[in-house]
Formats: C-alpha cells, structure tokens, sequence
C-alpha cells in the first residue's frame, strides 16, 4: 500500500480502560506497540478528568518512548497538559475551526469524524489534518454513530477528498485489508486489539492484514 504523505500512519489503536476489560491499560498499549501500531488514540469518556489526565500521563510515558504519536480523544486540557501530539474530535464535541485558533493546536494533529458526506464540504473538514470515517461497520463500542459506511461508502469518499481517511467501526484481521482497498489510508481498531487473548499478535496481523 501506499502512504499518505500528510499520515504516515497504517494501525491505529483506540484505547481506554474500559476497553481493556481486566487488563492493564498501559501494558495492552506496550504490547500493541510491540506489534506494530503505529499511532494511539486515548478514548476515556466515563472518567473523570483527573482519572483521564492520569491515564494520559501514563500513555504519554510509554509513547514518547517508542516515538508513537498520542492523540487525546476530545479533552483539549488534558491533550496540552500531557504535551499530546494531538486530538480527535466528533461531531459533538470541540470544533477543529475553534481548537485551531488555540496556541498549543496551531501545530498539533487534529482528527475529525465525519457522519455525512456533506461534511466534506465544511469548514471543520478543511481545518482538520485527517477525516475518522466511523463507523465503517456498525459496533457495540459506539452506538452514538449515524451512519454505516460500508465499503462503498469509503470510496465514494475517497473520490470527494485527498484528505488522509482512517476507518474505524468493527474491523479486524479479515475485513482491514478490504477498507483499505476501499480507499481508507489508515485501520483504527478498539476491541481487535483491547479485547484479544494477546493484543502483540493481534496487532502484528492486522498489520500485515493492511500491508499485504
């Protein structure tokens, strides 16, 4: 496959506490790492902001370390405070047009979801630096979404942007390398990593999945 010049990026985790059920947060994300993600997104929308900025500390920490960008998933303040490489934001949330305008975001990586295609067309699409399209297929993790993509839906996209695109929404080992034919440039998974037995080998083959 080729890369996005703009998002160098194939394997994106999107992690939380929650997600991780009975094991260590920090410790899935080393191994993921290990794996081969390449970018990690930390999600906490039930903790407190103490609790997220704690978690975010403890994510920063290992990042830094394995020279993986963090992104922080719609908390501007804990996203400075943990010097974040950026942050994702949905439809709901912190517009990319106000976060822009920011010191600390004039630089940062900033994602944007989009739910419709009429979305391509707006302010927020052009300032943001990459497009979430989620979900690609329905999920359990996010039930707040409007529409199901689908395959079709990623090229029709691909045709309307040069935008980087990262798919999300009930992929795994046997359906990433089709949405990546599809036009996705980048894979973003919870569960396929969070919830496997062995979150190393389960991102070392959605890797190959994707480069195959």
């Amino acid at each position: 496959m080729k890369l996005h010049p703009q998002f160098p990026y194939v394997l994106y985790l999107v992690i939380s506490q929650e997600a991780c059920k009975a094991k260590d947060m920090i410790q899935v994300a080393q191994q993921a790492i290990r794996g081969g993600v390449d970018i990690i997104q930390l999600r906490e929308k039930k903790a407190s902001e103490k609790l997220f900025l704690q978690r975010a500390q403890q994510l920063r920490e290992l990042t830094e370390k394995h020279n993986i960008p963090l992104i922080i998933n719609d908390n501007p303040n804990v996203a400075s405070q943990v010097n974040a490489t950026g942050i994702h934001v949905g439809n709901r949330d912190s517009l990319p047009t106000v976060l822009r305008k920011k010191p600390y975001f004039k630089e940062r990586i900033i994602g944007y979801s989009i739910e419709y295609l009429s979305q391509l067309d707006n302010e927020q699409t052009a300032t943001s630096d990459y497009l979430g399209i989620s979900p690609v297929f329905r999920t359990d993790t996010k039930k707040d979404t409007v529409t199901e993509w689908g395959l079709e839906g990623i090229s029709k996209i691909r045709q309307l942007t040069t935008k980087p695109l990262v798919g999300i929404g009930n992929l795994h080992q046997q359906n990433a390398g089709s949405v990546i034919r599809a036009g996705a440039d980048c894979i973003a998974v919870v569960s396929a990593i969070c919830g496997a037995e062995d979150p190393e080998k389960a991102a070392y083959e959605l890797k190959n999945a994707i480069l195959r």
